[in-house]
């Protein structure tokens, strides 16, 4: 059967999570983090992920928007920035600003006019992908925004994915799956859609039972994997 569905995970594949830290190192009032401001990034992404993991195994489900905050306090933290409350407060305030990735719109757009559904499936809220999606430009290529909180669980639980059926009426064989995260898009295969992983910092493939259909550096070759 034909892929009829696109569906992308939000943050790393869509939307640039280094963004947020990046910006910030080059204002003037936060030069002190010019040095330190990639390992901020790459901890505080970190730590999203496995207290979203954690949460969901042991049933200690919160908002995003709180696992974001309690990600960052620890990568400051850990960087020696802990109690810094205005680099905390403006690196917060960037996160609803995240840039998307320079092929994104063009991509979507490409979707969009040969004929696909698209959507994002995201661990974020609903009012995090809002202001994401605005703040990018992108929200008239985009028919849905999917969010675990309509079933209170984080990925990869398979309840997340139901989200997609339920929300397009297609069968799992119709949708190609896309995202920055390997275990993400291995678990989705593992569900039953054709997937695709976005690998830009060209990581080893996750030692999972299941592995992504496709790999690759970033998102132009994703309208050709759709049948475009």
């Amino acid at each position: 059967m034909s892929i009829t569905t696109c569906i992308f995970d939000a943050y790393g594949t869509l939307f640039d999570v280094a963004a947020a830290a990046r910006q910030a190192a080059s204002e003037p009032a936060f030069t002190h983090i010019t040095e330190s401001w990639p390992q901020i990034a790459e901890h505080w992404r970190l730590k999203q992920l496995q207290y979203s993991w954690l949460r969901a195994v042991t049933d200690a489900h919160t908002d995003f928007w709180r696992v974001t905050q309690d990600g960052l306090d620890w990568a400051l933290e850990k960087t020696g920035h802990g109690g810094d409350t205005a680099l905390r407060d403006r690196l917060l305030a960037l996160y609803w600003e995240l840039h998307a990735y320079p092929e994104v719109p063009a991509m979507l757009q490409a979707l969009k006019s040969g004929g696909m559904n698209t959507a994002i499936l995201s661990n974020g809220s609903p009012e995090m992908l809002r202001g994401a999606v605005n703040s990018a430009g992108i929200d008239g290529v985009l028919d849905a925004l999917l969010s675990v909180e309509s079933v209170g669980i984080f990925k990869p639980d398979a309840r997340v994915y139901d989200l997609v059926a339920d929300a397009f009426d297609c069968s799992k064989n119709e949708v190609l799956f896309v995202s920055s995260n390997g275990w993400d898009a291995a678990a989705a295969t593992g569900y039953g859609f054709t997937t695709a992983w976005v690998n830009r910092a060209g990581d080893p493939v996750d030692r999972l039972p299941w592995k992504p259909a496709h790999m690759l550096q970033d998102l132009t070759g994703i309208p050709e994997l759709a049948g475009l």
